[in-house]
Order: structure tokens, then C-alpha cells, then sequence
């Protein structure tokens, strides 16, 4: 696929997808209140999968690629985000780290289908990296070691369902994200037994109010539902290179949601970093449609 520049509608997909995902960590800080992280994620996968499985049929792919899509986001991206958002890192600087996945993303596209980013696109990416450092280099006491280590591991197992997802590039992608739920739920209500138990489980259950079964359905709507089938959608029909540095807003929405409503602070390093990594995005979408009008 070459590099060509996005139609305006699929540009406004993509910004709309980040927006969702990112204040979205908002929503997920307000879930975690009262269930526990790998409940919580068990619970955004059961209803993705119920009851949209009746109304939309199994995609034609293989079930080891829904299989592998599933437990990749589910129990990688999403079990391992939650846990790192219990205690370990503030919703803001989780919405950034995570986006190490763009990077993934594009080294996978260069090693599986042999996509080469041009000079202008290594350079959106490094002016956005260094906005991603800052802010990183720039954000000790709003996250631990550990929070660092599995959000770093959640950006991974994103870059890697991105992989099998693109491997279908003309199935429906909403019936995909239903169909591999299907694989992230037991992983993940194993885990949450396993590692926090029965009597937290049922806890958090008797605990959550109307503001966590909200958080609950918009995870499974908004999020899953939209948000990955309309990504998945657009990784199908553009190369990597140009889609995946979108995932860049994500923490400008991320950590302007969680000022708003978390008040977390917004000083001039993170101020600096939103505006590196806007720059770096300004490069990547609009550098190809200049290019274009003069060709």
C-alpha cells in the first residue's frame, strides 16, 4: 500500500477513535473504584461479546487469528492496563505510554509486509518520540517502575493485535472485535480467581454503583465495539505508517480529559510533550497532502 494521504472522512475516523480512547482512561480510573482490574477487563469483553454474537455473524477468518486478536488486547493489552492504573500510574500518563505501540506497530509493519516509512514519516515519528520522552523523562512521581513495565507490556500486546487484525483486511471488523471477545473473556476471569480472588471479586460486584456499570457498558461500546473495529477498519486500507502515529492524540485527550475531571496537573512539560507530539502528527497527515497538490 503507498503511502497516499487520508481522505478527509477517514481523518475525522481516526481523531474521533482517539478522542474516545483517549478520555477514556478517565472512564477507566472511575471502574476502578470499585472492581478489581482483571474483573473489570472480564467484564468490558463479556459484553462486547453479549448479545452482539446473536445479531452479527463470526467473521470468515480463522479462529486461531480471532483467538490470538482476542487474548492480545483482552488479557495482554487491557489486563495488564488495568492493573498499572490501579495504583501505579495516574490515567494521563498511562494514555501516553501506551502509545510505545505506534512504534511496534510500525517496526511489525516493516518486518511482516515490508512497508518502508520515507524520510518525512521517520521524521514525524522522532518529532512525536521526543514528545512522548519528555513527557516520560519529565513525569517521575505520577508513575512507579511497575507501572512503567506493564504499560509498556499493554503498548506491546496492542502492536501485536494490531498485526493479526491486519491479516483480514477485507473482514468486518466490528464482527471481529465480538468474535475474538470470545477469547479474552475466560483468560481473564481465570486470572481474576487466580490472582483476586472470590471474595474481592464479589466485593467489588456488591460495591459497583450506577457510575461503574457506566464505565462497565462504555468500555464495552465505546471502546471495544467503536473504537477497535473502526481502527482495525482503517489499518486494513492505509499503511501503518500513516495510521498508527495517530494513536498519538490519545494522550493529548487523555491528559486533557484527566486535568478536566481527575484535576491533574498540567505543567509546562506536559504542555511541551502535547505540543511535540501534535507537531510530529501535523507532519505525518499533512506533509503527504502538500506533496500531493504539488504533484
Amino acid at each position: 500500500m503507498s503511502a497516499r494521504p487520508l481522505p478527509p472522512l477517514h481523518l475525522l475516523l481516526a481523531v474521533a477513535v482517539t478522542a474516545v480512547w483517549g478520555t477514556n482512561f478517565v472512564v477507566i480510573r472511575i471502574g476502578l473504584d470499585h472492581l478489581p482490574p482483571l474483573l473489570f477487563a472480564a467484564l468490558r469483553f463479556l459484553f462486547a461479546l453479549l448479545p452482539a454474537a446473536f445479531f452479527l455473524k463470526r467473521p470468515d477468518v480463522p479462529w486461531r487469528r480471532l483467538a490470538a486478536y482476542g487474548v492480545l488486547i483482552g488479557a495482554g493489552q487491557f489486563g495488564l492496563l488495568y492493573i498499572a492504573m490501579t495504583q501505579f500510574i495516574t490515567p494521563g500518563l498511562a494514555s501516553l505510554i501506551v502509545q510505545t505501540q505506534v512504534f511496534w506497530t510500525i517496526g511489525l509493519a516493516m518486518l511482516t509486509t515490508g512497508e518502508r516509512p520515507k524520510p518525512a514519516q521517520w521524521a514525524a515519528v522522532a518529532v512525536a518520540a521526543s514528545g512522548l520522552l519528555l513527557i516520560a523523562v519529565a513525569g517521575g512521581g505520577e508513575a512507579t517502575d511497575i507501572g512503567l513495565l506493564l504499560v509498556l507490556g499493554a503498548g506491546l500486546s496492542w502492536a501485536l493485535g494490531n498485526a493479526v487484525a491486519r491479516r483480514d483486511p477485507h473482514a468486518n471488523m466490528l464482527a471481529y472485535v465480538v468474535w475474538s471477545s470470545l477469547f479474552a473473556v475466560p483468560p481473564l476471569i481465570g486470572l481474576s480467581f487466580l490472582v483476586e480472588g472470590p471474595e474481592r471479586i464479589a466485593a467489588g460486584l456488591a460495591a459497583a454503583d450506577a457510575a461503574t456499570w457506566t464505565a462497565v457498558a462504555w468500555q464495552s461500546v465505546g471502546n471495544s465495539l467503536f473504537g477497535y473495529a473502526a481502527w482495525g477498519w482503517l489499518l486494513a486500507r492505509h499503511p501503518a505508517v500513516q495510521i498508527a502515529p495517530m494513536a498519538l492524540l490519545v494522550p493529548v485527550f487523555g491528559i486533557g480529559a484527566s486535568v478536566l475531571m481527575l484535576g491533574e496537573s498540567l505543567p509546562a512539560w506536559k504542555l511541551g510533550g502535547a505540543a511535540l507530539v501534535m507537531g510530529g502528527l501535523a507532519l505525518n497527515i499533512f506533509l503527504p497532502r502538500w506533496k500531493a497538490s504539488r504533484a
